[in-house]
């Protein structure tokens, strides 16, 4: 929690929430200024290592040949060189039609741009018709066991769930032999523990622990947190401030599963006091069971100056998408996505177990109805900005199952925009200085803070997801003067919402616990809470040296 002793920046009033000179429940407000690549305090590097033309491996530009197989090759053989490197893609068009996998750190995949003149990765069929990955095994037995189907009675559809529905991507990092996400019990296998966490304050970077083992300052571990204690456990009403919302039963069925997790850099050992590189989410208490695991991942890993496009496709239905999929990022932490435009896919870049990861200049465009965009999921302090979302997509921008401390910044929604929210124990995510353009339904209404999500997960958020700064466009009905009704949510507890603000009057309607303030004024005094949490944040630190 960062406080203020001033009421104002340059003469301008400070919100209300950002003057509390005392913490409790009802005025807590998150630090989101961790997320993003080296916790947001470094930009991706514009030249890395030593640069290798794909070119040199047989992959050609532009002669209508399916490039996959050279594609592959290049990536096997520069992820051979010691220290830092680039694969440089050529200009024009490539066709991909299976999975290029990112395997190494200290890596980037690099293209000649976005424009006329840049690297285009055309893929003419989806990863349906690509050999099952081996890593997904997991998760197709699972689609089997518990039978996920899609029914929509009235469009004649019963079909099982696609395995790309929310995995997978043509471009795709991966630890080699290391599950993605887990799914099924028989697949567990004992945590690499090296520490017990006895306790700890939400928003402290140190805690006290039983010992440390195997584990030295500089190291990337997860901390876990577990709820031990069933359908009724305290962990529960931490995240959910024990307001009366349905909450599924994944929050107790998997006790051995974590519930809560951050990936984290220790920055000091100090007896049994272990200092982290962000702060707490939550309290931890003995009966959580917290510890800190080995957490296998890369570093250092970019994508970036390229377009990834797909052909025009028929939408058959919700979680049955055949896989025209961009972008899939697992396990990695301290890396980065730049300037990419993804066209007419399924979903352009979907995430799974990353941390500090900064996705830039993003957009998505074309005539296919996507399921996702930019889908941050088992995500921890990673931050979206400047997203750009042309097309039509049932989630334009989600915090998915898991997110955690994650921001989308100065992002823009043209087409049906939703803020979502999927449900999955993810809390304290940040919506920053959004815009969305919306036509208002016949009622005056607009569901802007609908939140998806199975019942098992609900509800749709934890506390303190906060939204700042949001700038509604209403395209019709501007000549009426009645106000728009932003709604949707209903079982998010203890959201921050604040500097809701467009073209025309608005009301908004969240529950239940929210705080609501400055609804048609804009946070004239602090456009982006990021970026006024991060300047803070570094000047202190500056002070205190």
């Amino acid at each position: 929690m960062f406080f203020v002793s001033v009421t104002s920046v340059l003469g301008q009033q400070l919100p209300e929430i950002l003057q509390n000179k005392s913490v409790n429940d009802s005025n807590y407000l998150p630090d989101f200024s961790f997320a993003g690549y080296h916790n947001g305090e470094k930009n991706s590097p514009m030249n890395f290592g030593k640069v290798i033309n794909a070119f040199d491996y047989g992959v050609i530009a532009n002669d209508g040949l399916d490039d996959s197989k050279a594609l592959k090759k290049a990536i096997e053989e520069t992820s051979k060189i010691q220290g830092k490197v680039t694969l440089q893609l050529p200009s024009g068009r490539l066709i991909l039609s299976d999975i290029l996998y990112l395997e190494r750190s200290h890596f980037v995949l690099r293209g000649a741009g976005t424009g006329p003149n840049g690297t285009e990765i055309y893929c003419p069929r989806p990863l349906m018709y690509a050999e099952n990955p081996e890593v997904l095994q997991e998760l197709r037995e699972y689609l089997l066991e518990f039978d996920k189907r899609q029914g929509e009675k009235e469009n004649n559809i019963d079909l099982p769930f696609s395995q790309y529905a929310w995995a997978g991507g043509f471009i795709w990092t991966k630890v080699p032999g290391v599950r993605v996400k887990s799914y099924l019990q028989k697949y567990e296998k004992p945590y690499d523990v090296v520490a017990k966490v006895l306790n700890g304050k939400r928003g402290a970077l140190s805690f006290k622990v039983s010992e440390v083992k195997n584990v030295k300052v500089g190291d990337v571990v997860e901390l876990q947190i577990f709820n031990k204690d069933g359908e009724k456990g305290k962990i529960i009403d931490d995240l959910y401030k024990n307001q009366e919302v349905q909450v599924g039963s994944h929050h107790w069925s998997f006790p051995d599963l974590p519930l809560v997790k951050q990936q984290v850099r220790i920055s000091e050992i100090s007896g049994n006091m272990v200092t982290i590189n962000s702060p707490l989410t939550i309290d931890i208490k003995s009966s959580y069971k917290a510890q800190l695991v080995i957490w296998q991942h890369l570093e250092e890993l970019g994508i970036e100056h390229l377009k990834i496009t797909f052909p025009k496709s028929p939408r058959v239905a919700h979680h049955v998408e055949p896989g025209f999929n961009g972008i899939y990022l697992t396990r990695v932490f301290n890396s980065w996505v730049n300037n990419v435009v993804i066209e007419n896919a399924d979903s352009g870049i979907l995430s799974e177990e990353i941390a500090n990861v900064t996705i830039k200049n993003v957009t998505t465009k074309g005539e296919n109805f996507a399921h996702y965009t930019v889908m941050m999921q088992g995500t921890y302090n990673v931050l979206a900005q400047g997203i750009k979302v042309y097309n039509k997509a049932v989630h334009p921008l989600s915090f998915n199952t898991f997110a955690t401390k994650s921001v989308y910044l100065d992002c823009e929604v043209f087409v049906d925009p939703i803020l979502d929210q999927h449900s999955g124990a993810n809390h304290q995510n940040l919506f920053d200085n959004i815009k969305v353009h919306l036509t208002p339904n016949p009622d005056r209404s607009y569901p802007l803070f609908t939140g998806g999500g199975a019942g098992y997960w609900k509800p749709s958020h934890g506390a303190y997801s906060t939204f700042w700064n949001i700038h509604v466009d209403v395209l019709e009905g501007l000549g009426k003067t009645e106000p728009v009704l932003l709604n949707g949510m209903k079982d998010g507890p203890y959201a921050r919402i604040i500097g809701v603000n467009g073209n025309h009057n608005l009301d908004v309607n969240y529950e239940p616990m929210a705080h609501i303030e400055s609804v048609n004024k804009p946070t004239e005094a602090v456009p982006s809470l990021y970026r006024y949490q991060l300047k803070n944040r570094l000047k202190n630190r500056l002070k205190n040296q």
